[in-house]
């Protein structure tokens, strides 16, 4: 009778260490969430937007902001207000893959992504980074900084955010707002 207790609690401190050992383990799969970037928007000067369909430059002059190369249309102040909140807080959950081979899969090749790039008051670069859509989960995108071959996965979509048309960015000028 003694043999079998013994036995028992043998079996269930064995049981316990092993369920142990596995919770420890697990712990190392848990994705942490990052900030992407290591910089703010009033260290930016102007952002540059690039995708198959054209490209969009906006540029703060002075405490305003406006559409480059573009006089017939007047930023939407909340559009840009909206696209800075979104984008910078932006967190990385986990890393998909590593291979640039597979970057097609993830929409995030240098044809098929959304280039982002943000410059400083010198007009140097701030970050580059290219997006691509996630086909199975429309709540999150894809990132990939571009000298980095990891691709990343994010908390929130911005691809919405993420328009090169001027007409997204700005409105027509009324003669009645002049």
């Amino acid at each position: 009778m003694k043999n079998k207790l013994y036995i028992s609690l043998g079996v269930l401190a064995i049981l316990i260490l092993f369920y142990m050992m596995n919770i420890n383990q697990q712990k190392s799969y848990q994705s942490s969430s990052n900030q992407i970037f290591d910089f703010n928007q009033d260290q930016v000067s102007s952002l540059l937007i690039k995708s198959e369909t054209g490209s969009i430059e906006i540029q703060r002059v002075d405490t305003s902001w406006v559409i480059a190369n573009n006089d017939s249309l007047v930023l939407k102040a909340n559009v840009l207000t909206t696209f800075f909140d979104k984008v910078f807080e932006l967190e990385s959950e986990t890393i998909m893959t590593k291979n640039p081979e597979k970057w097609v899969k993830y929409s995030i090749d240098d044809i098929m992504g959304t280039h982002l790039s943000f410059y400083d008051f010198n007009n140097d670069i701030l970050g580059t980074f290219v997006f691509g859509r996630s086909a199975s989960d429309f709540s999150r995108c894809y990132i990939r900084f571009n000298d980095n071959p990891e691709v990343h996965l994010v908390n929130q979509n911005i691809m919405y955010n993420l328009q090169s048309r001027p007409e997204y960015w700005g409105e027509k000028v009324t003669e009645e707002a002049l």
